[in-house]
């Protein structure tokens, strides 16, 4: 009997990541634009027919629409289930959404969104793909938690075309894909995790989510400095791009959107890591806040604006006596800033640190990023040095500019009636920021210079 001979393999081109030229083989430098290791391997188009004569004959041209006759309505959310995650996410799910969430290894990404998808499995069908453990280690981590499970479809598979078959079978509403780089796909040769790879089973699964509606969540590993591994493009494809940030050794996690094309850019959730798995915290700004008995020189309480929400976090300096190369250190702010803070002060407040160790920390390992943290940083750095405490109740914010003016920071009034809410009764605010109206039990120093701000925290010693 005579063999049938093995299917041809998909033809692979390789293409440059500068440029976009093609060569039929890998080389290490490209030829057309002379950069190297920036080809990788895609499959090749297959060549249309009469493509010339097609154009020739002329094509139908597409629909277009007038932009205030297109009818925009809101999009429908699902929730998760979990309420720091809907915050994040700008709500809850989207029908046809992609999302892509990454962070460390052992952070609680798989942990949050299997309790996300038992939650939502009791009002829709949902299907969790693991292609890093087993379907019994799943179920293990499940009777860890506590979750039923009785609802949640189970695929452990790397496959691509298995699990694009799957999701056609199966109809779920929400997938998760535990991750996307063990995934691989038949079209091409390269090893499952590879650029090229990567990107191919991620643009696959985003066209299936638009084309049938189906919302999926895509795990992605990071590297070592923290970003996304993989293809930048992958972050371009999705509709939302999800961090976890915080250590492994801390009980808390803070989830971040670095993208969101259905909610806000920067918002924060707040979890914390208990036997029974990740549970939101109600009230974040408790995290950040030491608990002194008394106030201790070189504190400062900064409403800083999370996304679309305030949270209170403590600022902490210390100033110690330093030798010839005195060292500048900051840990959740900006290094490069906390030098500029220091020429501003000695320039037009007189305060010199010019031969003194100089060490800032945000308490709870947030990462503040907004410039409305310059003048509390400026005033724990002035009163570690001077020795004195700041009064109890204390908050301040506001971003300093090189001529020592102090300018104003946005959304004022709602950092200020945070403030109020968690008690504190003292507030020194840029000008631009006053409330109009008093706030209850709130005495607010407005000021438009550091100079000013310094001698306000002076009389009220």
């Amino acid at each position: 009997m005579r063999r049938m001979p093995p299917p041809k393999a998909a033809k692979t081109v390789f293409t440059c990541r500068a440029c976009g030229g093609e060569s039929p083989r890998w080389l290490g430098k490209c030829p057309h634009c002379g950069e190297w290791n920036t080809l990788d391997e895609v499959a090749a188009e297959a060549p249309q027919k009469n493509r010339y004569q097609a154009l020739a004959a002329g094509t139908a041209p597409a629909s277009v629409a007038t932009l205030s006759e297109i009818e925009a309505a809101d999009v429908e959310r699902e929730s998760t289930g979990q309420e720091e995650l809907d915050r994040v996410l700008g709500g809850g799910l989207v029908a046809g959404g992609v999302v892509l969430i990454g962070g460390d290894p052992g952070i609680g990404k798989s942990t949050l969104l299997l309790q996300a998808l038992d939650a939502m499995s009791t009002r829709l069908p949902v299907l969790y793909v693991t292609g890093e453990e087993s379907g019994a280690q799943v179920a293990l981590r499940a009777r860890r938690l506590g979750l039923p499970g009785t609802r949640v479809r189970v695929l452990a598979e790397i496959h691509l075309e298995k699990i694009l078959a799957t999701l056609d079978a199966e109809r779920p509403a929400l997938a998760v894909i535990d991750s996307i780089q063990t995934l691989y796909s038949d079209q091409l040769t390269s090893a499952p995790g590879s650029v090229t790879q990567v990107r191919e089973c991620a643009a696959q699964l985003t066209r299936v989510a638009k084309s049938r509606g189906v919302g999926i969540v895509l795990v992605g590993h990071v590297t070592k400095e923290g970003a996304l591994a993989g293809p930048r493009v992958l972050e371009h494809i999705v509709d939302t791009v999800l961090y976890f940030e915080g250590d492994t050794h801390s009980s808390f996690r803070l989830v971040r959107a670095i993208k969101n094309r259905f909610g806000a850019v920067n918002e924060i959730g707040v979890f914390a890591m208990t036997e029974r798995g990740l549970k939101g915290v109600a009230n974040p700004s408790a995290i950040f806040l030491s608990t002194h008995g008394e106030p201790v020189p070189g504190s400062c309480v900064l409403v800083t604006l999370e996304g679309t929400r305030p949270l209170l976090v403590e600022v902490q300096a210390l100033v110690d006596s330093g030798g010839p190369s005195p060292r500048r250190l900051s840990v959740g702010l900006d290094r490069d800033r906390l030098a500029m803070l220091l020429a501003v002060l000695h320039r037009h407040a007189g305060v010199s640190c010019m031969d003194q160790d100089v060490f800032v920390n945000a308490v709870g390992g947030v990462r503040i990023g907004e410039p409305a943290a310059d003048l509390a940083v400026l005033l724990a750095i002035q009163g570690s040095l001077r020795g004195r405490a700041l009064p109890r109740g204390f908050i301040a914010f506001g971003e300093v500019g090189l001529a020592g003016e102090v300018r104003p920071a946005p959304r004022g009034q709602e950092r200020l009636r945070e403030a109020a809410k968690l008690g504190f009764s003292i507030a020194v605010v840029p000008k631009a920021n006053a409330p109009k109206k008093p706030i209850e039990g709130l005495e607010v120093h407005a000021v438009e210079r550091i100079e000013q701000a310094i001698d306000a925290v002076r009389s009220l010693a």
